[in-house]
C-alpha cells in the first residue's frame, strides 16, 4: 500500500487540482490519499479517499474518525462548490505557480535569506525560535504582514522559518511591500548568527543536491 499526504497539494496541481500525484501521473499507484478541504480549497475540515473496503475500515474501527465532528451542512456544500470550481479552472493553478515563482525570485534578487523550494511554499530561513518569533511579530504590528512563524517540531532545531504562500491574486506591489519589509526587519533584527546558519544550510542543500 502506499499512501500519500495532499495536504498542501490538492486544487494547487495536476489538470484537475487533484494534487501531485496528479501532476505527475501516478494516481493509479496510490492506496489512500490524505489531504484537506482547507488550504487550497479554502474552507475546513479533511478527507481521506480510497477503496470502498479500506474507508469502510476507517469508519468502523479508527478513533479519530468515530471521535470526530462531521462537517455539517453548509461547510459540506461549499467544499464541494470549491473542489467542483478548481476542477474546471486549472488558469488559477497557472496563476499560482507564477505568482510564486515571481516571489522567489524578487527575494533572491533582493539578497534574502530564501531557502530552496519546488512548491509554492516559499520559506525564509531565521535559525532562531526566538528571533523567528520576534521577526513574525514586527512584520504583523509594524507592516501590516502576517507571517507565522515555523518551529521546532514542524521543522529541526536551527531551522526556524518564516513561509510565505502567496496566492493567484497578491498584486506586484504587495510583493514589493513584503520584501522591502522583510529587508527593513532582517536589516534591524537579524544576527551575524542567523546569517551563518543560512550559509551552511545552503551549503548543505548544495551538497546534497549535487550527491542526487
Amino acid at each position: 500500500m502506499t499512501l500519500c499526504d495532499e495536504v498542501h497539494a490538492v486544487g494547487l496541481y495536476g489538470p484537475r487540482g487533484a494534487g501531485i500525484a496528479e501532476r505527475d501521473g501516478v494516481m493509479d499507484r496510490i492506496s489512500v490519499v490524505t489531504a484537506t478541504l482547507a488550504k487550497g480549497f479554502g474552507v475546513g475540515g479533511g478527507y481521506i479517499a480510497s477503496s470502498s473496503p479500506l474507508i469502510d475500515a476507517v469508519r468502523s474501527f479508527a478513533p479519530g474518525f468515530i471521535f470526530t465532528t462531521s462537517l455539517n451542512p453548509p461547510l459540506a456544500a461549499a467544499a464541494r462548490a470549491s473542489v467542483a470550481y478548481l476542477k474546471v479552472h486549472p488558469e488559477l493553478r497557472d496563476q499560482h505557480q507564477e505568482r510564486a515563482a515571481q516571489l522567489k525570485k524578487l527575494l533572491r534578487e533582493a539578497g534574502l535569506p530564501v531557502m530552496p523550494s519546488q512548491t509554492h511554499i516559499v520559506p525564509i530561513f531565521i535559525g532562531n525560535a526566538a528571533l523567528c518569533k520576534r521577526i513574525s511579530d514586527e512584520l504583523l504590528y509594524t507592516h501590516g504582514i502576517y507571517a507565522q512563524p515555523i518551529n521546532y517540531p514542524t521543522v529541526p532545531k536551527g531551522e526556524e522559518r518564516l513561509r510565505f504562500t502567496p496566492s493567484p491574486f497578491h498584486s506586484d506591489s504587495m510583493m514589493s511591500h513584503l520584501v522591502s519589509s522583510l529587508q527593513r526587519v532582517l536589516g534591524e533584527l537579524g544576527t551575524d548568527e542567523m546569517r551563518s546558519r543560512y550559509a551552511q544550510y545552503m551549503q548543505r542543500h548544495n551538497d546534497t543536491t549535487k550527491v542526487l
